[in-house]
């Protein structure tokens, strides 16, 4: 399966989690600036990023959210309260 680039965001409140989180994705060896990563996935990298990511924050709190940057994937929600304004978002939590 082909990387395609993507955009994974995070809103996380508690700064212990925040810590989990940033330390779980240099893990992964992506690197971004504050909340922000630009990485390249596959489409089962990225759900087992996620899965790693969901069992690191809490889903009523925080927000989290993987954009891929290729408009030809489908996008889907992944909790109920999402609030984000990109038009096709892949996954998110939040």
């Amino acid at each position: 399966m082909a990387r395609k680039p993507a955009v994974i965001a995070y809103d996380i409140r508690c700064d212990r989690r925040r810590r989990r989180v940033a330390r779980c994705l240099q893990s992964w060896r992506l690197d971004g600036q504050y909340s922000v990563f630009e990485c390249r996935l596959t489409q089962s990298e990225a759900q087992e990023l996620f899965l790693q990511l969901v069992e690191l924050i809490d889903e009523k709190e925080d927000a989290l959210l993987l954009a891929w940057m290729d408009a030809g994937r489908e996008s889907r929600p992944v909790t109920r309260c999402a609030r984000i304004g990109f038009q096709a978002p892949s996954l998110y939590l939040g």
